[in-house]
Formats: structure tokens, sequence, C-alpha cells
């Protein structure tokens, strides 16, 4: 998917972003649902401040950012390259991975589960 479908389809969501050089930042005041897009481009920040839904996501490139405020659905991935980033407010589900499976997902008590799982990420162990 380019850049410009991309925004195309935000447009239709009416999903509000902005263009910062060749990132494009998601900045909606709520979740935003793009259960059926398979693939993003490069370059896509979601700060947005709800969820993330993207149920049908078959590829991710490196770089996208999670910064949302809650919840990241990405139940069809089966891979999650170096450089994805998550700081988002809420749990990450990848069914595919078993990285949250139930609510369950990986806890170690004093450790903040989206910085194990970029340390996890960074090492390669979901590709």
């Amino acid at each position: 998917m380019t850049q410009e479908e991309f925004i195309a389809v935000l447009k239709k969501k009416r999903y509000s972003y902005e263009t910062k050089g060749d990132k494009i930042v998601i900045t909606h005041r709520g979740n935003v649902v793009l259960n059926n897009l398979e693939t993003l481009p490069p370059g896509v920040a979601f700060e947005n401040d709800g969820g993330v839904w993207l149920r049908s996501l078959k590829t991710l490139p490196p770089g996208v950012e999670f910064k949302n405020k809650g919840w990241v659905d990405l139940s069809s991935l089966k891979a999650l390259p170096p450089g994805v980033e998550f700081q988002n407010g809420g749990d990450v589900y990848i069914k595919e991975l078993g990285w949250v499976e139930d609510n369950k997902g990986i806890r170690i008590e004093g450790a903040d589960s989206n910085r194990l799982l970029n340390l996890m990420i960074s090492k390669g162990l979901f590709i």
C-alpha cells in the first residue's frame, strides 16, 4: 500500500492525521478501526486517543510506531519486523505470535510489557 492510498483510507474514514516529512501521523480523537487493511505503508505513527484495530493486517513495515492511548489489535499478523515500536497505553494483541492470548500475555512484575515487547522485536524474535 502506498502512502497516498493510505491517506485516501484515512480521509474516507474521517480520521485526522498530519504529515511530518515522510511520516503519516494519525491524530484522531478516538479509536482507529482499519480492520480491512492487509498492509500499511512505511512511515506510519498511530498517536490517536484510543485503540488501534488492524485485525486483517498480514504484514507490517519496519518503523511503524504505536503511540496511541489504548489497545493495539494485530490479530492476523504473522511477524513483527525490527523497527516496529510499541509505546501504546494498553495491551497488544497478536494471536498468531502467541504474545497475548485470552488477555494473559507476558507479565513480569516491575517490567513494562511494551518495553519487553520492543526488546523482543529488536532481537528479531518475531520474524
